[in-house]
């Protein structure tokens, strides 16, 4: 087993990241990471309308220089001694496909076509579409929203097809099926691309796609047509069979083994989204929320059977069987807006300086560890401001893409260390929202794991989330969480441990740092919470 090594692939909103693993016991042998060219650049997105596309092109170039990069960085044979390669990806990211399964972008017809292009999770022109899913499903027969949360949302994959179809005539004409970002990259490197042959994940279609086996997989192609006739045949093009990503999917085509430098030997496993591969990658045990906190947040769950039958969970996305760990029912839920909002907050304040002296923008980066360390310095009790972190609309409690964010108690003597303080605030206001949900529901939490950049290097953020949830936070010691989960679960798929728990106990890394709540400040933060909770109801209410 020492001389086997693995292949995690995480893509994230703006790069991909590929680590090489030994399998025996998890250490780094080597990694890569590079941002998508044309997204860097700003194409094909509209900010203003909530549009964020990435061209599939993008990800095939970073997928081979990762990988070649890594392999180039490792002792000479680590290539000869990848044994599985596994992906991971953000979702819902799904695109229209023709009947080969080729992404219609990959078209020159539609090779600048924003909507022939990857949509990505973030992308919310779908608002309207999902409200009529939300509509329609609430009066038929069968609520397929039911086991996601009960409200469908506009960064998932039905909601954006739908939206897609109805303002592209061109696209109608040529689109076929559509898949998901983390299904095609499979298809892409085993060679299995028609939609009828592409090995799908239970995570993104337990979670995004409503596919449920109660009703016999995807919602029905009289709920589909009644939702609009544009999705007439769609269902019969897709799927009812879905996958956990313990599984494989075959071996590297031909192509793909001479592409990336490697063995048609290797064995392809499952895909599935970012975050539920990073929670095993941060040693997720049953009932410890993982929360992966980057420019928004996904929070994971694992729960048995025993404990979660009979129980729906309401405003979360979804509760999907085996969509994390295989043999546990997975539960998801999350912020559509956190680092994203300091960014926002950074590019506020430094708005000046790239407009009066552009050749000291690198001080723009440094706003915000300065911010931080000022905020740090102001006593909860001077809290004074309350935000709403809904700047990115609100994935859960209760999906809503319309909602918008505030800032309310500003005075003359608002500093921006202390809007910066509120803002970090109101998003762990909202991840204490999403906690209190799951224990209303029922659901136990014993405990909190952090992981990704914002984990890893924000104390200020880390030590204020952990006094407004009033819970210790363990910190994940690996850095890469959502590529070495992948990898845990590309050692599973090639057969060399027998269940992802195996892989955990085998390559897991453990914790580096836990921060402990301080009691004065979390019961100051009840009477905080209590506020910003009421700030959010009067924005919901008023539209504001």
């Amino acid at each position: 087993m020492n001389d086997k090594y693995v292949i995690g692939i995480d893509y994230g909103s703006d790069s991909a990241r590929a680590v090489i693993v030994n399998a025996a016991n998890g250490d780094e042998i080597a990694s890569s990471v590079k941002n998508y060219p044309r997204w860097c650049e700003g194409k094909y997105c509209d900010p203003i309308a909530n549009q964020y596309r990435q061209h599939p092109l993008d990800y095939i170039e970073v997928l081979e220089f990762i990988v070649k990069d890594a392999l180039e960085k490792s002792p000479a044979g680590t290539a000869e001694k990848v044994v599985g390669i596994s992906f991971d990806t953000t979702g819902s990211t799904p695109v229209f496909v023709n009947e080969n399964g080729l992404p219609l972008a990959l078209m020159s017809k539609y090779a600048e076509n924003p909507n022939a292009m990857f949509v990505l999770w973030k992308d919310h022109t779908a608002v309207m579409e999902a409200a009529e899913i939300n509509e329609l499903a609430k009066k038929w027969e069968v609520d397929y929203t039911k086991y996601e949360g009960g409200i469908y949302s506009s960064e998932w994959v039905w909601a954006k097809m739908l939206h897609l179809l109805r303002e592209d005539k061109d696209i109608r004409e040529d689109a076929y099926s559509w898949i998901e970002h983390c299904d095609w990259l499979t298809a892409l490197i085993t060679g299995k691309n028609k939609p009828e042959e592409v090995v799908r994940s239970r995570c993104a279609a337990g979670h995004k796609a409503m596919w449920h086996p109660e009703w016999g997989g995807l919602p029905s192609e009289e709920f589909l047509t009644a939702l609009d006739p544009l999705l007439a045949g769609y269902r019969d093009r897709l799927f009812s069979e879905t996958y956990t990503s313990d599984k494989a999917v075959g071996n590297l085509s031909a192509e793909w083994a001479g592409r990336l430098g490697l063995s048609e030997n290797v064995t392809v496993g499952v895909s599935a989204f970012d975050c539920h591969m990073g929670a095993v990658g941060g040693d997720i045990t049953p009932n410890m929320l993982v929360r992966a906190i980057g420019t928004s947040t996904c929070d994971i769950l694992i729960s048995d059977y025993k404990s979660i039958e009979g129980n729906v969970v309401a405003g979360i996305c979804g509760q999907v069987d085996g969509s994390v760990v295989p043999g546990y029912m997975g539960l998801e839920a999350g912020q559509s807006g956190f680092g994203d909002i300091y960014a926002w907050f950074k590019n506020v304040c430094g708005w000046a300086i790239k407009e009066l002296v552009p050749d000291q923008t690198d001080v723009i980066e440094k706003i915000i560890p300065r911010l931080s360390e000022e905020a740090a310095k102001i006593p909860v009790e001077e809290s004074t401001i309350i935000a709403v972190d809904w700047m990115n609309g609100r994935r859960t409690p209760d999906a809503s893409q319309e909602v918008k964010g505030a800032i309310m108690g500003l005075t003359l003597a608002s500093s921006a260390p202390r809007i910066f303080r509120a803002l970090v605030e109101a998003t762990s206001f909202g991840s204490r929202a999403i906690v209190e949900r799951f224990r209303r529901e029922g659901v136990e939490i014993k405990g909190c794991i952090g992981l990704g950049g914002v984990a890893r290097k924000s104390p200020f953020v880390m030590q204020t989330m952990a006094d407004i949830l009033n819970m210790p936070i363990k910190i994940a010691a690996t850095e890469q969480t959502c590529a070495f989960g992948t990898a845990m679960f590309a050692a599973v798929a090639a057969g060399i441990y027998n269940t992802v728990e195996e892989a955990q106990k085998a390559m897991g890394k453990g914790f580096e740092k836990v921060y402990e709540p301080v009691p004065a400040n979390a019961a100051q933060y009840d009477e905080l919470y209590g506020k910003y909770l009421a700030a959010g109801k009067f924005l919901e209410k008023e539209r504001i």
